[in-house]
């Protein structure tokens, strides 16, 4: 028999006050079972079709949660007994209690949470959808999330989407399915097609997109939170002007995503208001990573004439484009002025350190979670939604971009 199975990413974590990762493998010598591993709850197997996490050897009850109705067995009692029992009813005698909690400690018996919520006619529970969890932005975004969402008593259940559309149309139906009370969401970059996101607003569940937003989405349970990309570009690329720089190039992703389409704007905006015609030789669409960017600058660097200035839509394509520089022995900031956008934790330690722009990404998750919070109290007082939500960007002069002094 193998020791490992086929790793399958199910892009989500489920969290009751924190957040567990989980690993999930299937065997390949086995169709109907699925290994699942918890960090703080154990490991066993599941059997495909049934509710009942059957252990890898059925005699060990500690490879496996204990449930009510182990102990209701055990016990010779009823489920509903049991319950009572656990909940200090007083219709249970104390020598009954004392036998229930004997035998839930023995067996380390945990209560279901999300169920118990679920009967009371809500789950606590607040969906999540980003992206990815990689890098600094959404991992500081959903750190934002999950403090506020704790202070205001709600637990979270957070998935990723891994930039394809048709994982983020699953993670929204298993959202749904989770009866979460609301859901936060940043698109992912191939999402052009939103009846997943129609069907969230036509069952009334609070909807807030963060950072990545559906513009001309609306609705009285949508709303958003997100930077003000257009005067964060707009202001990235007026300090190079001030540098002396006149051929500034771009870099930028798909523009039907608001966030490049603003920042993009922002450039073209600057560059105009100073006199500076736009050049479309020096705007390069490419992939938003370091390799997209290292393949945007070669391609500049064969132009009779170079930019001397690079206004890039996120960082990571900006130490791309500053490696090749360097490569080419472009001096950054004497020959090149570099700045890029989203102030990624490695922009402080890269030689010469990026200039970039702050997207008070903690702030933008908790003000996220406070809107939704907002719209969950409208919905049930009947008042109109509240408005969105436009955070100030703050640029952040570092060496690759400072010509002058300050």
């Amino acid at each position: 028999m193998p020791e490992r199975g086929n790793l399958i990413d199910l892009g989500c974590w489920h969290a009751f006050g924190k957040l567990l990762a989980c690993n999930v493998r299937t065997f390949p010598w086995t169709t109907n079972q699925t290994f699942v591993a918890l960090p703080e709850a154990g490991a066993g197997v599941f059997n495909r079709g049934t509710d009942i996490l059957s252990p890898r050897y059925n005699d060990q009850m500690a490879n496996r949660r204990a449930s009510i109705t182990d102990l209701a067995k055990t016990l010779g009692l009823s489920p509903s007994t049991i319950s009572r029992a656990l909940s200090n009813h007083d219709d249970v005698s104390e020598i009954t209690k004392q036998r229930v909690r004997q035998l839930a400690e023995e067996l380390h018996y945990q209560p279901n949470q999300l169920a118990a919520a679920l009967r009371r006619g809500r789950s606590n529970t607040l969906g999540v959808l980003v992206p990815q969890i990689t890098g600094h932005f959404f991992p500081q975004v959903v750190h934002g999330i999950a403090t506020e969402a704790a202070k205001l008593g709600f637990n979270v259940m957070i998935c990723q989407s891994n930039e394809d559309v048709r994982q983020e149309q699953k993670n929204i139906d298993l959202l749904m399915h989770s009866q979460v009370e609301g859901i936060l969401v940043s698109l992912a970059n191939t999402t052009q097609n939103f009846t997943h996101f129609e069907v969230v607003r036509q069952q009334n569940i609070p909807l807030v997109f963060f950072d990545r937003i559906m513009e001309d989405f609306r609705g009285n349970n949508v709303s958003s939170v997100m930077i003000d990309d257009h005067q964060g570009a707009y202001q990235v690329v007026t300090h190079l002007i001030e540098q002396g720089c006149t051929r500034i190039a771009h870099f930028t992703g798909p523009l039907h995503l608001n966030i490049y389409k603003n920042r993009h704007q922002g450039y073209r905006d600057a560059l105009t208001a100073h006199g500076i015609p736009i050049d479309d030789e020096l705007i390069v669409f490419c992939e938003m990573d370091q390799k997209g960017g290292t393949q945007a600058m070669r391609q500049l660097l064969k132009l009779p004439r170079r930019p001397d200035a690079l206004f890039s839509s996120n960082d990571l394509v900006a130490v791309g484009a500053l490696q090749v520089a360097k490569t080419h022995r472009v001096r950054v900031p004497h020959d090149l002025t570099i700045a890029g956008f989203s102030n990624e934790a490695f922009t402080s330690l890269t030689q010469p350190t990026l200039s970039s722009v702050d997207q008070r990404c903690e702030q933008m998750g908790k003000t996220a979670v406070q809107l939704l919070q907002k719209m969950l109290k409208g919905n049930a007082n009947r008042q109109e939604p509240p408005r969105p939500i436009v955070l100030k960007p703050k640029l952040l002069v570092r060496e690759s971009s400072q010509r002058r002094p300050k």
